[in-house]
C-alpha cells in the first residue's frame, strides 16, 4: 500500500500540536531531581500518601465494579423513559469540573447535607474529611470510565451465547456470571483499569470533599501540591511517578481506548 503525503501545512501543525503535548513531559523529565528519587520516594509522608492512594483507588474500584456493571447493564438492555437522562448524570463527572463535584458531594453527603445529615444523627456516620470520604469522592469522578466502558462491551456483544444458554435452562444469574461477565471481560478489566487510574489521579473533588489531612485523606495528588510550595524538587519526582502509572496505562490499554494497532 503506498504511502499517502502528506501537506507541508498539516505536518507543520501536527508537530506543533505534538509539542504541546510533549514539551511539558519532557520538562518534568529534565527538571526532575533523579539523584534525590530514592530520598523523596522512600520519605515517610511519600510512603504513608501512596498507600493511602492505593487503597483509596483500589477500594474506589471496588465500589465501581459492585455499582457500576450492573448500572451498565440496565442502560445497554434496558429501555424506560430518563433512560438518556439518566445516562447523562450518571457519566456527568467526567467532564464536570472536579471541585464542582466536591461541592456536590458536600451539598449530599455532609454533615448538613440532604442525606449526610439524616448519617449523621441516625447512625453516628460522618463522611467528609474522613478516609471514607476519599473513597467516595473517587468513586464519583472515576466509576462513569468504567460504566461507559462495560455498557460498549455489552452493546458489542453476541447476545445468541446468552439466548442459547437460557434455552438450555440457565437461570438468569448463572448466565450473567458464566456467559456474559466471560464475554465482556476485556471491557469489564479496560472499564476497572481506566477507573483504578483516574480514581489513582483524582485531586479536585478529593480536596473539597475529604480536606487534606496526613496519613488521613492526603493522596499523593495531594501530596505533590503540598510539596509544590515546601519542596518542588519532591513535588517533580511524585508527579513523575504519576505520570508514569498513567502512561503506562494507556499503553496498556491502547488497542482498547486509544483504537491504535
Amino acid at each position: 500500500m503506498r504511502a499517502e503525503r502528506v501537506p507541508v501545512a498539516v505536518a507543520i501543525l501536527a508537530a506543533i500540536g505534538a509539542a504541546f503535548f510533549l514539551l511539558p513531559l519532557l520538562g518534568l523529565l529534565i527538571r526532575s531531581p533523579w539523584r534525590d528519587a530514592f530520598t523523596a520516594l522512600s520519605a515517610p509522608e511519600t510512603i504513608e500518601a501512596l498507600k493511602l492512594s492505593l487503597l483509596a483507588s483500589l477500594s474506589a474500584t471496588a465500589i465501581g465494579l459492585l455499582f457500576g456493571v450492573p448500572l451498565a447493564w440496565v442502560f445497554a438492555r434496558l429501555e424506560f423513559p430518563g433512560r438518556d437522562l439518566l445516562r447523562a448524570l450518571t457519566t456527568l463527572p467526567m467532564v464536570l469540573p472536579p471541585v464542582v463535584g466536591g461541592i456536590a458531594l458536600l451539598l449530599a453527603f455532609g454533615r448538613r447535607g440532604l442525606v449526610g445529615s439524616w448519617l449523621d444523627s441516625a447512625f453516628g456516620i460522618t463522611l467528609p474529611f474522613t478516609t471514607a470520604g476519599v473513597v467516595m469522592a473517587e468513586a464519583f469522578v472515576a466509576m462513569p470510565f468504567l460504566i461507559i466502558t462495560v455498557e460498549a462491551g455489552l452493546r458489542s456483544m453476541d447476545r445468541r451465547y446468552e439466548e442459547a444458554a437460557r434455552a438450555l435452562g440457565a437461570k438468569r444469574w448463572r448466565v450473567f456470571t458464566q456467559v456474559t461477565l466471560p464475554l465482556i471481560a476485556p471491557s469489564l478489566f479496560a472499564g476497572a483499569v481506566l477507573c483504578w487510574a483516574r480514581a489513582l489521579g483524582e485531586f479536585g473533588a478529593t480536596i473539597t470533599f475529604a480536606g487534606n489531612f496526613p496519613g488521613v485523606t492526603q493522596t499523593m495528588p495531594l501530596a505533590v501540591y503540598l510539596l509544590l510550595e515546601t519542596n518542588q524538587e519532591a513535588s517533580y519526582i511524585l508527579s513523575l511517578v504519576l505520570l508514569l502509572v498513567s502512561l503506562a496505562v494507556l499503553v496498556a490499554l491502547r488497542h482498547r481506548w486509544l483504537g491504535s494497532a
